[in-house]
């Protein structure tokens, strides 16, 4: 016998965007929906969008007509708040208002039955507070879906210290039947995905404020360089610049972190209207309101015109024999570039050109690469054991120990045998271009070309200009770009550039969370993926770039500004001080079997 369906009737107070979405997910599960909305436009529109939908299931065969049928029946809308008293759950989502919020749960207090559940869909506000303002805050709990709800995997369960256990648990239970993945958390502003979304967002929003990178570029950083499915200025006009501010002003009065405190221009576009894609105009412009088409504006960058003014580059010479190393000099190779790959002697500068051999063989094999384009660039590199082979090359890129004295040596050398007019390029992706620049006697030649690993896979190169770089040096590196297939962002030479700078503070503030003991690794890697898209896991990630590596980046981006919030989480210090660096040794936040 079929076990009994948890909660068979469920009202939903507020058909938005959101309350539509959800409505159509537990009325396909089956469940009875009782959708209650004053707007009759609104209401209008929900029917609407769920007779879409269904029709589009029925298209693609995930369901039959039949099917479709019994949903619709299920979904009736009413105008008032007494549609709801024989609901055993209430679902809420609507505007976020404490006092609107408040309002509506307290009338649904008196008007469900006893047993009945409260949800709440905030994002922002305090669960606990609403629950306190019911007669049942044992059966209150926040209930926080993500849009699109159908589409979206995470749902966070959200429990204040006066939930009872078998609510939370009963509802748990229905987010699965649903076909969600819930998440258990407690209560506090932003929850987990939020939590950790918002802080990155307001960054990417003050640094765009600070005019330190285009909005494009920004965008474009945080989708090629970590492979996000959106940059953060497009997300933030997708969520509501106004919703943004908000959750944010609620964040940082839990938490007084800086990183918090909402980026002023956030205020300033909320106060004229621009609140993103809704109002058709935020960080971007939209062909109209509610519209994704972005139209040029004034802030559109120009068509380049004409010849770009860069130095001709035909040979490259590519300083280092890592991982790095070679797959950049894989690229160039791969772009037609004679290449001269040099390092500490010549059997390292072998070992090198092999293992570069060796994964061009792979490309191959996956059908990526002919076999002849294969040989050919392979036949355009030469090893060198020393960096007098860079005497005649056009562009020289360092892709050695992340290291000032050693990158300065480096380029005090260079500097001495590569011919005048060269460009002489650095990978660094968190030391001062200018303090490397400085170790020449020519720092207009040289310029921050920030590959990411593994180089020939990742898209982005982050451009770094100092305040010395000449004007066709620059022209130059973003010509070799293009050549190369690479996607270049122009950024100033101050710590992370763009993708570290928001990344790590990301990534830091979810080391955080853990240590605090808000929620665990599992359930924070599952949120970001399921609720942010993310393709990995901020505990998946920090375990594969090392957490010595982490530490150190955030330790540059906390001495370059000099923000508490950006101090490493103590917990980030015990693991590396411990040796449980990540992947490499086997233990991080994880362990791994020993290869």
């Amino acid at each position: 016998m079929d076990r009994p369906r948890p909660f068979p009737t469920v009202a939903i107070i507020g058909l938005g965007t959101m309350g539509t979405g959800i409505a159509e997910v537990v009325a396909r599960a089956g469940h009875e929906v009782i959708g209650i909305e004053i707007d009759d436009a609104a209401a209008h529109r929900a029917v609407v969008a769920l007779e879409a939908s269904t029709a589009r299931a029925v298209q693609r065969e995930r369901i039959t007509e039949s099917e479709r049928g019994d949903v619709l029946a299920r979904f009736r809308t009413f105008s008032d708040l007494q549609a709801a008293a024989d609901a055993d759950l209430v679902i809420e989502v609507v505007t976020e208002h404490f006092e609107i919020k408040r309002e509506v749960l307290t009338a649904l207090d008196a008007i469900v039955k006893p047993g009945a559940v409260l949800a709440t869909g905030t994002n922002a506000l305090s669960v606990t507070q609403l629950a306190s303002h019911t007669s049942r805050p044992d059966r209150v709990l926040g209930l926080h879906f993500f849009a699109p709800a159908p589409a979206m995997k995470l749902v966070e369960v959200v429990s204040t210290v006066l939930t009872s256990p078998e609510t939370t648990n009963a509802v748990t239970e229905l987010v699965r039947s649903l076909g969600k993945e819930p998440v258990a958390v407690g209560d506090r502003p932003g929850f987990i995905a939020d939590g950790l979304l918002f802080g990155y967002l307001n960054q990417a929003a003050a640094m765009y404020e600070a005019r330190y990178a285009t909005r494009e570029d920004i965008d474009a950083a945080m989708r090629f360089g970590c492979g996000l499915p959106m940059g953060p200025l497009a997300l933030l006009d997708l969520i509501g610049i106004d919703t943004a501010q908000t959750v944010l002003e609620a964040m940082y009065d839990a938490s007084r972190d800086r990183l918090h405190a909402p980026a002023p221009i956030l205020k300033q576009l909320t106060a004229a209207g621009l609140k993103g894609r809704k109002a058709g105009r935020g960080f971007y412009t939209y062909e109209a309101p509610g519209s994704a088409t972005v139209v040029p504006d004034a802030e559109t960058p120009a068509e380049a015109a004409g010849a770009t003014g860069g130095r001709p580059v035909r040979r490259v010479g590519v300083a280092g024999s890592g991982t790095m190393a070679t797959g950049i000099a894989e690229v160039f190779a791969k772009a037609g570039y004679e290449v001269v790959l040099a390092a500490r002697g010549q059997e390292k500068a072998d070992r090198a050109v092999a293992a570069l051999a060796k994964s061009l063989d792979r490309s191959v094999a996956k059908g990526r690469l002919g076999q002849e384009q294969r040989d050919a660039a392979v036949a355009r590199v030469t090893a060198a054991g020393s960096l007098d082979a860079f005497a005649d090359v056009d562009l020289a890129v360092e892709a050695v120990a992340e290291d000032l004295p050693v990158k300065q040596q480096l380029f005090a050398t260079l500097d001495k045998v590569c011919k005048p007019g060269a460009v002489l390029a650095t990978t660094t992706s968190s030391l001062p271009v200018v303090a490397i620049a400085a170790a020449t006697s020519r720092p207009r030649d040289v310029i921050g070309m920030h590959f990411f690993n593994p180089a020939p896979a990742m898209k982005l190169v982050e451009v770094v200009r100092t305040v010395l770089t000449a004007e066709d040096v620059h022209a130059t590196v973003h010509e070799v770009c293009g050549r190369i297939g690479k996607h270049a962002v122009d950024c100033g030479d101050r710590a992370g550039f763009i993708v570290n700078a928001l990344l790590f503070p990301y990534l830091n503030n979810a080391v955080k969370m853990v240590q605090e003991h808000y929620a665990t690794v599992e359930d924070i890697d599952s949120a970001m993926k399921l609720g942010g898209g993310y393709p990995m896991g901020p505990f998946e990630l920090l375990d594969v770039v090392g957490l010595d590596v982490s530490l150190a980046i955030e330790q540059v981006l906390h001495k370059e500004f000099r923000d508490p919030g950006l101090a490493p989480a103590p917990l980030l210090e015990h693991l590396v001080s411990a040796g449980c660096l990540g992947r490499k040794t086997g233990r991080g936040f994880r362990e791994y079997a020993r290869r």
